[in-house]
């Protein structure tokens, strides 16, 4: 249930814990999703909450909704001029032979019919920026803390593959598949005029932990 998974919430927002697997938004192909179960979220209100953001399907963690279209506008206006903080953990396939750094790769976007769409590092394309820190090696893989920048789809994804050169453990796209992409949401700050920040913090889910020692 949608309720069991709330991190924050007051009368203009509510953050969720979005569980690994399930869409943000409603597949054209059918299948359940977020959006799906808003109407579990209104909590007292008429109307049910609306989507802020987006994170993968695969990715946990996270995700702000506004309780009205007012917050909405403000919310949108707040993540598009990059006042978010957001950290994301992620447990990569290998070791990485430095302990913290920043990866600074423009990021575009690819297609073929027979393989779909999926994202490159580009010159040409969008600015993509993102800092990170090694938390803990162990059995040759690495968690990270990544502190993204910029908002590009797919981006912290592409940046373990083609800028730290070993990609997110799990990842179906970019790395060698598995029953669980290991990339989670794990902090979201807002900040709001007059009000207290919008903080939360969601715990680690189960499949890291049976995948990394913490």
């Amino acid at each position: 249930m949608m309720a069991d998974s709330i991190l924050f919430i007051d009368g203009e927002a509510i953050v969720i814990d979005k569980p690994a697997g399930l869409p943000v938004t409603r597949p054209k192909r059918g299948g359940d999703s977020v959006e799906d179960r808003l109407g579990s979220l209104r909590r007292g209100f008429a109307r049910p909450p609306m989507i802020v953001h987006r994170l993968d399907q695969d990715t946990s963690g996270c995700l702000l909704l506004a309780r009205n279209p007012k917050a909405l506008k403000r919310f949108n206006r707040i993540f598009a001029e990059g006042e978010v903080s957001k950290t994301y953990w992620a447990v990569l396939d290998g070791e990485l032979g430095a302990e913290s750094g920043t990866v600074d790769l423009p990021l575009a976007k690819r297609s073929t019919r027979e393989r779909g769409w999926w994202m490159v590092a580009d010159r040409r394309g969008k600015p993509a920026r993102t800092h990170w820190t090694t938390r803990k090696v162990e059995g040759g893989r690495t968690l990270v803390e990544f502190r993204p920048e910029t908002g590009r789809t797919h981006q912290l994804r592409v940046h373990a593959r083609e800028g730290l050169g070993v990609p997110i453990l799990g990842d179906p796209v970019y790395g060698d598949g598995g029953p669980r992409m290991l990339l989670h949401a794990r902090t979201l700050s807002v900040p709001r005029d007059g009000k207290a920040d919008i903080v939360a913090e969601a715990p680690l889910p189960d499949h890291f932990a049976n995948a990394f020692p913490f």
